[in-house]
């Protein structure tokens, strides 16, 4: 592992996301700046408390944002993990290694669409934050926890957004139905980036195809090493190769990757 890249950080902030929503399982982790020369939005971070022997490894987090006043991580408390993760005070130290893998395109002048699902939203808030033309963006974000829980309001002004509230299948049609729309919108002279659950990634890659937008997606598999050497993150590429997530993404280009190994690429 690079030295460089691993450090222990200070945890200034452990706060739930929506203060007014007792029952928020959803966590803003702001760590002190770890001093990175740069970085690119769509990266993430492992981290590790202090947790003993009670867990092993570490765990992935795309990194929400990142700037002097902090490195910001946006997580749901799902497991044993992000339980633990949940319980750590201000002033404790975590384990912290990144900024790791390839993250988005970044083009100035391009219409940019960002569709995100679920906690898909949190790297495209440090994209947002950090692209030279945010008026450039469009964001279409689809969820099923209430919006004060997810960080909608940390993007820009000059950011175009939209959020779709699915409560039952027929709000889950509409959403796609719009994501479709604006992927067609973006064919010609656009560039398309998603994150979010497998199924939608799924969704957006076969919309790409369909009408020949240059599209992006960020996977979330699971990882134990972030650095390539556990081989727990493979997927297969276009090709039919077996490659890590960890170091050859997470942000793939599209047509890169064959989310559905069942179906020839």
């Amino acid at each position: 592992m690079d030295r460089q890249r691993c450090r222990t950080l200070k945890v200034l902030e452990n706060r739930p996301v929506g203060q007014s929503e007792p029952a928020s399982r959803f966590f803003e982790l702001v760590l002190e700046w770890p001093g990175w020369s740069r970085w690119t939005p769509g990266q993430f971070v492992m981290v590790r408390p202090d947790w003993g022997a009670e867990l092993t490894w570490a765990r992935p987090f795309s990194i929400c944002r990142a700037d002097e006043r902090g490195l910001v991580v946006f997580y749901q408390v799902v497991g044993r993990g992000t339980e633990r993760l949940a319980r750590v005070a201000p002033g404790e130290e975590i384990a912290v290694w990144g900024p790791l893998g390839r993250g988005f395109a970044v083009e100035e002048d391009t219409p940019t669409l960002l569709l995100a699902g679920g906690i898909g939203v949190a790297p495209f808030v440090g994209y947002a934050l950090a692209h030279p033309a945010p008026e450039k963006l469009h964001l279409v974000f689809g969820h099923r926890e209430p919006l004060a829980r997810y960080p909608f309001a940390a993007f820009p002004a000059p950011v175009a957004k939209e959020n779709w509230h699915e409560q039952n299948p027929g709000d889950l049609q509409s959403f796609l139905a719009r994501v479709r729309e604006q992927v067609a919108a973006h064919a010609a002279s656009g560039l398309v980036l998603a994150c979010g659950p497998l199924p939608f990634l799924r969704a957006v890659q076969a919309m790409a195809r369909d009408t020949g937008a240059r599209a992006q997606i960020s996977l979330e598999n699971r990882m134990a090493c972030g650095v390539g050497a556990c081989l727990g993150c493979v997927t297969p590429d276009a090709d039919g190769h077996r490659v890590q997530v960890c170091t050859h993404g997470p942000v793939f280009w599209s047509d890169a990757v064959n989310l559905d190994p069942e179906k020839p690429s």
